[in-house]
Formats: C-alpha cells, structure tokens, sequence
C-alpha cells in the first residue's frame, strides 16, 4: 500500500494513509534527504508566503521518511483513525473549480448546509463557523459547537461557550521572550514527570517578530538606524540567541529578526495569507498574538485578535481556545472624509465612539456604501485601535479594496484569484456592485464619514478625543482640572511660566505643553502611506517656508517596514523629513511602547527642577501616563502630519486656525493651513511613489536576516541550558512543586489588601515596559548581580526573567493607590505595621508570612496592552485574587490562566459605596472541589470587621474552571499532554 501525505487544516497534524498523526511525533528530514527543500537556515527561513502547492511552512516528506515512520502509524491507527477520516461534515467537502480547467483545492462549503441562517450571519462569525466545521472530531470541536454558531442570532446573547481552532499564532520579542521561555519550562516540567518533553512543541505555525527591542538612542542622525541596532544587540544579545535557539529547538517556529519591522506591518504587508491553501485544502485565515494590536489584521479580512501569552501557548500547543460567543455591533459608514482629514482623525472618532457604544468582549463589524472610499491602509488603521476601544475585533470582510491591496503588497495574480474564488464560493466576500442582504447585527452604529474632523487624543487616554480647533481651550482645562484623566492642577498663578536653559549653546525655553518629544512612530499609522506621504509634504511645505523644528524637540521616524523609506525616498520626502529632525531612527515600535530613549539632559533637568508638564505628540495608539517617556504627562495621539505640525509650532498650546505655527526668515507669520496638504496632493503622491515591487524586494530581503543576526551562535540542544547568572532569561518557577494530581480550587482566608485601585488601572500601571527607575526593587535586583544602570535596559526587555519582572510588578511611576491618600508611586502600606515600602518589599513580607493578598479594583481593571506579566507578576507577588468593577477582557482570561480569581462588584457598587478602605482582612469562600462551582456564580466577601457583600465570579467558562482546578493553563496542558 502506497502512504499517501497530506497535512490538516490547522498544519497541527499531518495524515498519512488517512490517519492523523502529530507533526512532533515524525522524525525531521535529514538534511541530504531534503536538499531540494526549503530548510532552516542560521539566519532565517526563505520561503514564500505564497506558494501554495505545499504549505510554505510544511516540507514534503520524502519517501524514505515516510517508510521510517510507518510503525508510528500501525501504533496509532487503532485509536486516532475514526477521528482524522470521520468528519461530521464531510458530505460539504467539495472542489473548487479553477476557470479554465482543474481546481484550486478542496474545502467545506458552507452554502452546502442549506441553512438560511447562515445568510443572515456576519462574517466574522462564518469564520469562526466555518473553524468549527473543519475542526469537527467529536471530541475538541462536537456538532453542537457547529449548531451554537449558525444559530448565532439566538445563541450569543445567552452567553453560550464555543471551542476556536487559530490557523496561526503571531508573537512580538517582548511577549515572545517570555512564551518561549515558558515552551523551555514546560519541556524540562514534562521531563520531571516522566513525560515525553517533544511533545512540547508548536502544532500550529508560530510567526514572531523582534521590533519591540529598539530605542532611540540616536536621533536627528543620519546613521541613527545604525547606532541605534548596534545598541540594540548589545543590550539584547542574550535574549536574541534564546529565540534563535528556540527558532531552532522548536518546530513550525519562524522568528523575523530585528530591524525588519513592526510585527503587525509586517503581518499585513506580508504574514497574512487572506485564505490558507494548505495541501490542496482551502480556509480562512485566523491568527491569535500576544499583542492587543493583532487586530490590525482584521482590517485586511483576517479574524485576528490579541490574547494572553499564556493562552497562545496553549493553541500552540493544540489546545482549541474556549471562548464565549460574541455580540458582534454593526457600524455603517456613510459618505466620505473631507479635503484635509486623515484616517488617524477618523480612528480616533470611531474610538470615541465605540468607548461610549460599550464593545469590550464583542467583535465590531464595518459595512457601508462607505467602504469603498476607505483604503485597505484606512481600515487596518481603524482595525488596529479595537483594543483602545474595547473590542475583541474591528473586521472589515473582503472585498475588491483588499483585493488590490494584495495585488500592490506583492502577492500574485493567481493566489489573489484563489482567494478571491474561495470567499465567494464560501459566501465570505463583499461585492458592493450586488444588491447586499441586510445582515443581523446584536447592535448598531452608524457615522457619516464627512463628520470626522481633525483630532488629536489625550493627554492621558486614547479615547479622549479633542478636535484640533478646540484643542487650545483643552489644554487650559486640564491644567486648571484636578489631577485626572483630563487634569494636571497647575495653579493659576504658574500656568504661564517660562523656563529658560542652555541646550547646544545656544537659550532655549520651556512651558506648560511644550513639545519635547515628536514621533512618527507605531504600525497603526506607518504602515498607512496616506499620512506618512502626508507628513512629507508638511516637512516639505515647512522648509520651502524656511521654517525648523527646535532643536531641542526629540524627533523620531520609526517606520513599521522598509517598504516606508523606498517611497518615501522615492517620493523626494525623505530629506525634506530629515532636515526637520525625523530621521529614520529604526525599524520598531520605539516611542509607541516606551522605547523613546532619554531626553537631552539640559531638558529633562528643566523639565524635573520646574515641574514643568512637558508634551509628546506621537502618532502611535496609546498614550497612558508613564508609558511614553516618565518626564512626558501629557501626551497626545495624533497623525503623522499633526505629528510634524505640532513639532514645528513646538508646543500643544495652539490655536491652528488663529495662531502662526512658525515665522519665516524675514518674519512673515506662518499658518497651519500654508504647510498642511489637501487630499488631492496626497493621492497623487501616493500614486506615483507606492509600487507592487518594493513591497517584493523588502520582503525577499528580510528572509536574509542581517549580518548581527546571522552571527549569532546558538546550541542545538531541544532541552535549554539556564544560566543562573542571566538577568535576562532565568528558568520561572511556575512548575516548581508540580505533581500530575491538580491542586483543585483555592479560597481567599484572611486576606491583606495589597493596593486599592480606582478605574482604568492599566497594564503598564501593573506590569510597565519601560525604562527601570533607578530606585526600584528591579533596580536593586540588577545591581547587586553587576549590571550597570546604563544597562539595565526596559522591563520589557527583561520579561524572561521572573526575578525581574515580579519586583517590576505594580511599579509604574504614575500608579495611584488609595492607600497612600493621594501619593503618586509605585507604593503601598504594611497594613499590619502601618509602614510604607515599595509594593514588591510589602507583597514579599505578606509572603513570607504565609498571609494571602488581594486587590481592590474599579472599572476597565487591566485594558491595554495584552501583557501576560500583568498576570504573572500579581502571582508570583502572591496576589489570591482581584476584586473590580469590570475587567478587560484580555487581562482577566490572563489572571484565569495564572490562578488568580477575578471577581467582578454587583452593579452600582464598589470599594467606596461598600465603605472598603482596603484596610480590612478579606475571605472569599469557594467550594473544594471544581465541580461545584459554576461559571459565574455568586460568591460572598466577608471582612474581619463584620462586611459583607455579594460579588460575580469571572471564570467564564467551564474550561476556565478546569484551568482554575490545575492551578493555571500550563499546568493543565502539562498533565493533558502527558495522560496521552
């Protein structure tokens, strides 16, 4: 009998004669047996993203492999047969055709179900639809997860759990440092207990990105990409020879190096495939990351979002993600953008929008006769902001816009036609030439796109929008405003001091709302050539004025890809940027995530000796205090053109309309309106300078890696060698003391509060990922073991190292904690001596005493970014549990997924109508065994000092509880995949 190879849906298996076996069970090809095959080289894999013959990522096996492994094939034909052949929905697995002859492959047709329901879906619910039909093996995925889908319109508000199968997973190096480092863990775990460690490995293709590593620390320089990678392997070394072993230890591992772009650019540009084709079968799409900005894919027709670290080890290791059904809202556009306005301007106004709506948990889906004036650019602009306003996802489904976004980006005549083929047959593509059948959405929104005017947000939360000509009356509110969301409490009396300092030799000055920092910056705007073409043209309009930047004023370009500097060099704007400061400094998120680099020391003196409130303006997606730059307390979201016109008029204190950005020469006033660009002037720009070719060329040349990268020396060994004097990767102790017999469900008795919180307490006010304070705990950790303060790096650089990284818990700068009555710092109170210490020294003494911990929370606990270390750090600090008005939805899966509690107030209460002041000792009574609690359930708080009170308990699922019984996932998956 001939063996026959084909690989699964999900590349997790691989079926020979029929029977599905695991990809880490079959021997890896020699390297003389696979010479005509695409192999891993040292510095990286070059392979296309579209050749779909094979799967790009799967090698073909050849026949002497295949013989070898037949044995493993007798030993699980018995057990795994009926599963792999026997689909459910096999009779709706059919062909579909290629004009003119042959097939493009196979798939499961949606349409051929015959159920009109599926009409009236949304489309980002048929691709989770048609996930569980391809999945279907009466086991991971049943029938009846099938039916919960199609019957979406009836199911969803009932809050109904279904199983999720992500054909991929997409990882950046500040989260994929810390997965990986726990893949390593888990390998050595499984060794301890006797298990087969191999099956430790990738089931699903795994993508991870290094751009979350690079500062500036070199800018207004033409060699600053240099200077500024040199720094960056020097700081990094360590941490990039771990992911290059891990490229090489684990399988289905594609690790992109440093300098070649920001992971979600790169996945539009690049990574996306719209529809696999693997093996001849056809699907969607679908990719989970450990960045909350995953969703930018989603502008591209991709269902794509962000999850916990912890989760997206699981799905790599083949674990379907349970997850509740959502709500999906509806948003009609309408009309067009005015002369003038940009896609930033528009994302910024959908996000207000959508924080008001309340979307946290649901997908929010676009449609409209307004589509078809939105670049795919636009959507995924739009797209990328879903978690600054609370949605799991913003989808735009395909149609003819993304079609020619693939054909520009490089992607070939015949897969755009696959595609293309694919949704249609499969009901997945929007033709707006057709009559459309109206959808049914759980709610509806609906914005004209001619209302978006130009905005900016801030100066502390990405939905506070402020329209550009009321943005001078703004900013005096929030200096008279009490400290807040919106306030700085600048007395009357000081609010128009001027500081005067030496910078260069030559007088500078200082304000309230002076700019310091100015960034083109984040792959929610630098992978839109609109407004990076558009932010030339200000540069250009400004220099033909005679007019520069201040040269105290940090300027930085960091573009998402080197598609960015081809057009814009060959556009003619590059030196035009240049000339105002915004050299390209890297090719990373730099200022977006903290990266920014230190100030000049003459300003940042000025700033700290006169408590100056000094300004950024950045065109990324997140401006949370303390996340930009630690001296920066207001900074503002804006686009790239606002980016330099703001940077020109050097403060935020503006009027545009009424007042000069700048005087020529010969001091004649000049305006925003003389160096802003119309629409027209941008298109043409945009026409004549982005070409299919350079998208090609930059692609081809990142699979060469670079000369740092490829010299990297790195063992060969599957188990990892930890070296205890690292400070950058140490081995975590999360299966320490593991035994196979779970430890079952933990109570709360006596607890302390460890901080008492109000609302919108972040993950980078729990976990931050910048710059370390000199007198922090991690600080201290750091020094005593030999590392120079300048080395010391950002945290999120060290998060594979725990030791670091619990002492970086809670240890943002701007932290509020109700405890200290007012004061700002990463602090708390001792509540049994009264004394006040760091959070890290009183979390340990709780500790080290045998005493739980909780914390006390108000609404949106955890939004931001997806960072599992806000998960991990509360328990390794010994945090119990969390009690909180409502929860980001990311965040409380994480504290799920680490064995933390997350318990939500009834509505209408919190800590202060409840009269907690955190000073009290806190009980949380849970049953003893699994099974007896229910997902969300009541549950009673008592004090010691005689409250009560009712709170929900948020695992929201009964897998969530399963994970809660073992302690956390990983645990779980451990003992699974040992058992089997």
């Amino acid at each position: 009998m001939h063996n026959i190879i084909t690989t699964s849906p999900t590349s997790s298996t691989i079926f020979i004669s029929g029977v599905r076996i695991s990809s880490s069970l079959l021997p890896k090809p020699s390297l003389s047996a696979t010479s005509s095959l695409p192999i891993r080289s040292p510095p990286f894999r070059s392979v296309s993203r579209w050749c779909y013959g094979v799967d790009w990522r799967s090698p073909v096996i050849p026949r002497a492999q295949i013989e070898s492994v037949t044995p493993v094939v007798q030993q699980f034909q018995r057990k795994i047969a009926s599963m792999a052949s026997e689909n459910p929905f096999k009779g709706i697995f059919t062909t579909l055709p290629r004009p003119g002859g042959g097939e493009f492959g196979k798939f499961y047709s949606l349409p051929a179900l015959n159920d009109p329901r599926i009409d009236k879906l949304p489309y980002s619910i048929r691709i989770l639809l048609e996930s569980a039909i391809r999945n279907c093996d009466n086991f991971q995925v049943t029938p009846n997860d099938v039916e919960k889908i199609i019957d979406w319109e009836n199911t969803s508000p009932k809050q109904v759990e279904i199983p999720f199968k992500p054909a991929r997973v997409l990882l950046q190096d500040f989260t994929g440092v810390p997965a990986v480092v726990d893949l390593a863990c888990m390998r050595d775990a499984m060794n301890k207990l006797g298990g087969d460690s191999k099956k430790i490995n990738p089931l699903v293709p795994v993508d991870l990105v290094i751009d979350h590593s690079v500062q500036v620390d070199v800018a207004r320089s033409a060699n600053a990409v240099q200077a500024n990678m040199d720094l960056e392997f020097q700081r990094n070394y360590e941490r990039f020879a771990f992911l290059k072993w891990g490229s090489h230890a684990f399988d289905n591992m594609l690790v992109v190096p440093p300098g070649s772009g920001i992971v979600h650019q790169v996945n539009l540009e690049y990574l996306g495939r719209v529809v696999f084709n693997t093996d001849g079968i056809l699907y969607p799409d679908s990719v989970v990351g450990t960045d909350s900005h995953t969703t930018m894919i989603d502008g591209l027709g991709v269902a794509g979002w962000g999850v916990g670290g912890i989760e997206a080890e699981a799905t790599m290791l083949g674990q379907p993600m349970s997850m509740v059904l959502p709500g999906v809202v509806g948003f009609k556009l309408s009309g067009k953008l005015q002369n003038g306005v940009t896609a930033t301007d528009l994302v910024l106004t959908v996000t207000q929008m959508l924080r008001k709506h309340g979307v946290v948990g649901k997908f929010v889906e676009f449609y409209g006769e307004g589509m078809s004036g939105l670049s795919l650019a636009d959507r995924a602009t739009i797209a990328n902001m879903s978690p600054e306003y609370g949605a799991t996802m913003g989808f735009f489904p395909v149609d003819h816009v993304t079609l020619q976004y693939l054909k520009l980006t490089g992607r070939s005549d015949d897969t755009v036609a696959m595609i293309e083929a694919y949704l249609r047959a499969n009901k997945m593509f929007v033709d707006y030439s057709e009559p459309q059948q109206e959808k049914v959405y759980s709610s509806y929104l609906e914005l004209d796109l001619s209302d978006v005017e130009p905005c900016i947000s801030g100066p502390k939360r990405p939905h506070d929008r402020v329209p550009i000509k009321d943005m001078k009356a703004d900013w005096h509110s929030c200096l008279d405003n009490k400290v807040g969301f919106k306030g700085f409490a600048v007395p009357k009396e000081a609010q128009e001091k001027v500081v005067s300092f030496s910078f260069g030799g030559q007088t500078a000055e200082l304000k309230h709302g002076s700019v310091v920092i100015a960034a083109i910056t984040s792959c929610t705007n630098t992978s839109n050539p609109s407004v990076m073409l558009g932010a030339g043209l200000v540069a250009k309009k400004a220099c033909e004025l005679g007019l520069e930047v201040k040269p105290w004023v940090k300027t930085s370009l960091a573009p998402g890809s080197g598609v960015v500097t081809k057009y814009l060099e060959r556009s003619g704007l590059q030196k035009y940027l240049d000339q105002q400061g915004f050299n390209i400094v890297g090719y990373g998120c730099t200022t977006c995530i903290g990266n920014s680099g230190d100030l000049h020391e003459s300003v940042a003196a000025a700033i700290t000796d006169n408590d100056i409130v000094a300004a950024a303006v950045l065109s990324g997606n997140r401006n949370f205090e303390g996340r930009v730059h630690p001296l920066t307390r207001a900074n503002y979201l804006a686009s790239p053109p606002l980016v330099v016109a703001y940077a020109l008029a050097g403060t935020v204190d503006i009027d545009f309309e009424k007042e000069p950005i700048g005087t020529t020469k010969d001091g004649k006033s000049v305006y925003f309106k003389d160096v802003w660009p119309s629409t027209e002037e941008i298109a043409e720009v945009v026409q004549s300078s982005v070409l299919p070719d350079m998208f090609r060329s930059t692609y081809d040349a990142i699979t060469l890696g670079n000369p740092m990268w490829n010299k990297l020396s790195v063992p060969s060994s599957s188990l990892y060698s930890w070296n205890p004097k690292s400070t950058y990767i140490h081995e975590p102790p999360y299966f320490k003391d593991m035994t196979m017999d779970p430890p079952g469900p933990h109570g709360v008795k006596d607890a302390y509060c460890l901080l008492n919180f109000g609302d919108s307490i972040t993950t980078d006010h729990i976990s931050p990922a910048g710059s370390i304070h000199k007198d922090s705990p991690a600080a201290k950790y750091l020094l005593d073991r030999g590392v120079d303060r300048r080395d010391f790096n950002s945290y999120g650089s060290r998060r594979g190292n725990d030791e670091v990284m619990a002492r970086g818990t809670f240890a943002n700068i701007r932290i509020v904690n109700k405890l200290l009555n007012g004061e700002v710092g990463p602090k708390t109170i001792h509540i049994p001596t009264g004394e006040k210490l760091s959070v890290f020294d009183v979390a340990m003494r709780y500790k080290e005493a045998g005493l739980d911990t909780i914390v006390l929370a108000g609404a949106e606990y955890g939004s931001g970014s997806s960072r599992d270390w806000a998960a991990k750090g509360p328990m390794l600090q010994g945090v119990k549990a969390v009690i909180a008005k409502s929860f980001e939805r990311i965040h409380r899966s994480n504290l799920v997924g680490m064995g933390i509690i997350p318990l939500c107030f009834k509505a209408g209460e919190d800590a202060d109508t409840l009269g907690l002041t955190g000073h009290e000792r806190y009980t949380i009574d849970l049953p003893s065994k699994a099974s007896d609690i229910k997902p969300g359930q009541d549950v009673t708080v008592t004090t010691d000092n005689g409250k009560s009170f009712t709170c929900t308990i948020r695992f929201d699922t009964q897998v969530e509880l399963t994970y809660f019984d073992h302690g956390g996932i990983l645990p779980y998956v451990i003992r699974n995949l040992i058992k089997k």
